[in-house]
């Protein structure tokens, strides 16, 4: 079902462009005006220059087709000559436990979500799909893969890289969060061929990157016309792809926080709960004690944490009460759903149009930091999430569901700067790959 293929990737030239380290950015997405100035100021070259350029409407777009332009013009950038599979391999810490995340960067052929090969999780916004649309069709390129996943229990992908993971990495840098990115090119064609059959059979999962990948059906679309074969580099876009298996893929959650609520009273708050949920005060615990408890707690049924003006409750569903959520069984048992659809929208009144738009809510990554934040004067509610299992994410998406925005947290983020893959509609995939 899915169908892999190496490619000519372009990467920067650090004898020419300077480490790694400077280069690297986080993904558009997470990177804010303050954060995009002083990763501008690291170099000439950093990538962020690419993938958030400057200027004012949509001259932004032209002014980052010109950057890369040069940049390729003056060899800080690279084609490679020789089509490769990208080992892809981010030693991070959570916690203060180490973790390697394995993977590989390669085209994928692209399908619609109907079609049962790449399965999203998550629903996407209109905005974010537009401004990578101009910015993909202004460069002619991918300037960073979708996050994906594959099931693989007997890990024979991995080992087929094996031979090349005993050499030292041909790119590596770290990234400010602390996160060592390293990168191997495996151009041996007899094992690029065992690794895409290896996955012929797969399905393909979305973790991260959404909005991307929908931009590279876009474009797709848009340039098909002016391709020569089926296998023309536009039907494919560029994704890193993990087994759902792999020791170093770590999922946080994100909590939420609601605020500005007109006349909220949290005590007819808490007996409305009490309706659908089992509500326990947890008295002078600390952060650590509370995500103990509700670790535990989420074992055994549907929980999470709500704090509100220094108080914490442990919320867990009451069993049946899942019924009252729309959509097939996985989703009715995902903590989240549970959340967004008895809190959020029956009892709190926050819509799902409400919810994109972050009307009275916004979204928290640090436990402690949400719990802070539950003291804030215009703050009257947290609710502090489990993180959603990789099993939970495959299973709602095999059965056609989609779970609400920020249901899952994969940690670190991959780098933008890494890899760029030109899309060039004359250009063919090569049978047999």
């Amino acid at each position: 079902m899915a169908e892999i293929a190496p490619f000519r990737a372009v990467a920067y030239d650090t004898a020419r462009a300077g480490s790694l380290d400077r280069l690297l950015a986080p993904p558009y997405d997470v990177v804010s005006e303050a954060e995009r100035a002083r990763l501008s100021a690291k170099s000439p070259h950093n990538f962020v220059r690419l993938d958030l350029p400057e200027g004012d409407g949509d001259t932004k777009y032209t002014n980052a087709a010109r950057e890369l332009s040069a940049w390729l013009e003056q060899g800080v950038l690279r084609r490679d000559d020789r089509p490769a599979l990208y080992r892809y391999h981010q030693r991070f810490a959570v916690d203060g436990k180490e973790f390697t995340r394995k993977g590989f960067v390669a085209r994928v052929r692209l399908r619609r979500y109907e079609e049962g090969v790449v399965l999203p999780h998550e629903r996407t916004l209109s905005g974010p799909r537009l401004d990578r649309l101009k910015l993909s069709r202004a460069c002619r390129a991918h300037l960073s893969q979708v996050f994906s996943l594959y099931a693989d229990p007997s890990r024979r992908v991995d080992a087929e890289f094996a031979g090349i993971e005993a050499k030292p990495p041909e790119l590596e840098g770290r990234t400010d969060d602390g996160t060592v990115h390293r990168l191997w090119r495996l151009t041996d064609a007899g094992v690029q061929r065992r690794i895409a059959s290896a996955l012929a059979d797969a399905r393909l999962y979305i973790a991260d990157g959404h909005h991307r990948y929908e931009t590279m059906l876009a474009i797709r679309d848009e340039l098909r016309s002016q391709a020569r074969s089926s296998r023309s580099a536009v039907e494919y876009g560029l994704m890193f792809l993990t087994s759902m298996e792999d020791q170093g893929l770590v999922v946080l959650p994100t909590h939420r926080v609601v605020h500005g609520l007109r006349g909220f009273d949290r005590e007819a708050f808490l007996q409305r709960l009490r309706n659908r949920f089992e509500v326990e005060e947890v008295r002078g615990a600390k952060p650590e004690e509370l995500r103990s408890r509700l670790a535990a707690a989420g074992r055994k049924s549907s929980s999470f944490m709500l704090a509100s003006s220094g108080r914490a409750f442990l919320l867990s569903l009451r069993p049946g009460q899942e019924s009252a959520i729309p959509g097939a069984e996985p989703l009715r048992k995902l903590d989240v759903a549970v959340l967004h659809v008895l809190v959020l929208e029956e009892l709190l009144g926050i819509d799902r149009a409400a919810q994109e738009r972050q009307t009275n809510l916004r979204y928290v990554k640090d436990f402690a930091g949400a719990l802070e934040e539950a003291k804030w004067a215009d703050v009257q509610a947290v609710f502090l999430l489990n993180p959603t299992a990789v099993a939970q994410l495959k299973a709602v998406a095999d059965a056609g569901e989609i779970m609400p925005q920020k249901s899952t947290y994969f940690f670190p983020k991959l780098a933008s700067g890494l890899l760029i893959d030109a899309i060039d509609p004359a250009e063919d995939v090569p049978e047999g790959t």
